[in-house]
């Protein structure tokens, strides 16, 4: 999936504003896996926890929300997308989690997001509605809509407090 992290903070977002605004979350205890945050369309959670390791003082995942969860958006491998604005990316979100045991310690999760690049088309009631007999007609010409694509970077930024 698509999840990368790094030691320091880089400047894959140095001049990109987020989509989405928000605060510092709260700090976490060491091994205490917390929530970052939940991309229903693809199906993903992100989750992480500070380990208490010096060398390697926070680690991040992804989890499938549900095996029957039906995803409307990918989630790609942050180092082979490479997303950026110039290739079309927007920075979605960046997330903060300071460490309760080491305040000066954070965890710095940027979301990427990648739209479709198309409109979506709503039927009468409003409802955006797939058909199975005209996916399989459009899935055979090979002409299947293109997904819209999360990716997601860590990094750590303070220094320990072991």
């Amino acid at each position: 999936m698509g999840l990368s992290m790094a030691l320091s903070a880089g400047a894959h977002a140095a001049d990109a504003v987020p989509e989405i605004k928000r605060e510092v979350g709260t700090a976490q205890a060491d091994g205490a896996v917390h929530t970052l945050r939940q991309i229903p369309e693809a199906c993903t959670r992100l989750e992480g926890r500070f380990t208490g390791d010096a060398a390697n003082p926070y680690a991040m995942q992804l989890v499938r929300t549900s095996p029957q969860c039906q995803p409307r958006a990918v989630f790609m491998d942050y180092a082979k997308a490479q997303p950026s604005q110039a290739n079309g990316w927007k920075l979605n979100d960046i997330i903060r989690t300071p460490s309760a045991s080491c305040p000066q310690l954070q965890s710095v999760v940027q979301v990427w997001r990648k739209p479709a690049g198309q409109a979506v088309k709503l039927d009468g009631q409003g409802q955006n509605r797939i058909y199975l007999e005209d996916a399989k007609k459009q899935a055979a010409a090979g002409k299947l809509a293109a997904l819209p694509a999360y990716a997601a970077v860590m990094s750590v930024q303070g220094n320990a407090c072991r």
